[in-house]
């Protein structure tokens, strides 16, 4: 499998590659959604449109499972647990994720929002960023934009909850969470109706 193979599978899935994590002598990519692209994809799946639960989690596995097949690679999963694969780590050690001031990691080309929705490893050299962490010239307006403070000391999951599932929060469960939105990286990638879905999963 070559990195072309691998970019001419992921596009037409609305998927991309967000960083290589060395795995001894294998090499563990990490897949995400290339937005805006992913989400009309997605929604006109069948997961998505059959009513059942976690339609995402089982398009990933899906249409991963069939890559890993074709590519001769192993398919990796961030749901499916306990025990749970280790994509937080994983995603630290591409040299493209750092942990962002408000806690979440931050991605070099995406920013805050980043989601993960599976891995494949497969043998190769791994291709370690080099790109700066974009943090540490930002003027951080992740911070400062969470109207209920949910990120001042670590992260007060409740209070976010209550924030959203109320009706001060409406833009943040119709457009997403107002702290990832303020993230300069990756601006208005995410559509409102694909934020929407992840915050009604929040709730």
């Amino acid at each position: 499998m070559t990195y072309d193979m691998l970019k001419n599978a992921l596009e037409p899935l609305g998927l991309r590659s967000l960083g290589d994590c060395p795995d001894g002598d294998m090499t563990i990519t990490l897949i995400g959604p290339d937005e805006p692209a992913f989400w009309p994809i997605f929604i006109a799946s069948a997961e998505y449109k059959d009513g059942n639960a976690d339609p995402m989690d089982r398009w990933s596995l899906r249409v991963l499972t069939e890559i890993a097949d074709t590519l001769d690679a192993e398919p990796l999963f961030p749901f499916g647990g306990p025990p749970y694969a280790p994509f937080f780590t994983w995603a630290k050690q591409t040299g493209r994720f750092w942990a962002s001031p408000i806690g979440f990691l931050v991605h070099d080309e995406t920013g805050l929002f980043t989601s993960f929705r599976g891995a494949l490893r497969w043998q190769k050299p791994a291709d370690i960023g080099t790109a700066p962490q974009p943090c540490r010239t930002c003027a951080k307006p992740c911070t400062a934009a969470c109207p209920v403070g949910a990120f001042n000391d670590g992260y007060d999951v409740t209070a976010c909850k209550t924030h959203v599932a109320s009706p001060a929060g409406t833009t943040c469960r119709t457009q997403g969470c107002l702290a990832l939105r303020a993230c300069p990286v990756g601006q208005g990638t995410r559509l409102p109706a694909q934020a929407a879905f992840h915050m009604e999963a929040f709730l």
